[in-house]
């Protein structure tokens, strides 16, 4: 009986990771700049998925859950391995489109270059608050995920884009 129960908890999770897959994807792609290195992030936060699931509550958003610990992971790999160089910014250019009609696409690759430079200068947690910034997410959502207040969110999500248009006004 174990055996089926555990092939259940399985399929149950692999429906749920295939729903919200987006997720792993996004951190692993704000956190690794080479493909290789996002197919091992986004492999490690699945299995990290996997081997946390039985303490995942169903009352709460799986998403938010998948979030916390895709980050946890991306996190602790971006501290241990400390070079900056091998970690990522690339933001999804479809959904974040910096450059209007009338810029040539030599001078939106150069902005969006720069937004990278930018990024990619932040601390692992500042990354993090950025991508579900990015990502929409609530003021509240984004205090779960990350263990922080919801007004520690606000200042430094203001703070942040002081930070990075101070960035961009310097390149």
């Amino acid at each position: 009986m174990a055996g089926t129960a555990n092939g259940s908890a399985r399929e149950r999770f692999q429906t749920l990771l295939a729903a919200h897959e987006r997720i792993v994807f996004k951190v692993a792609g704000m956190y690794c700049r080479h493909p290789e290195d996002r197919r091992d992030l986004a492999q490690e936060i699945a299995v990290q998925a996997w081997r946390a699931f039985g303490k995942y509550d169903p009352a709460r958003a799986f998403s938010t859950w998948l979030y916390r610990i895709g980050l946890n992971v991306a996190i602790s790999q971006a501290r241990s391995a400390g070079v900056r160089e091998r970690h990522a910014v690339p933001l999804d250019e479809q959904t974040h489109d910096i450059a209007d009609e009338r810029t040539s696409a030599h001078e939106a690759d150069e902005r969006v270059r720069a937004l990278h430079r930018c990024i990619d200068a932040l601390g692992p947690l500042d990354r993090a608050l950025m991508l579900l910034y990015l990502d929409e997410r609530s003021h509240a959502e984004i205090a779960e995920v990350l263990g922080i207040s919801a007004s520690n969110v606000a200042t430094r999500i203001n703070r942040l884009k002081q930070r990075i248009r101070a960035g961009l006004s310097e390149q």
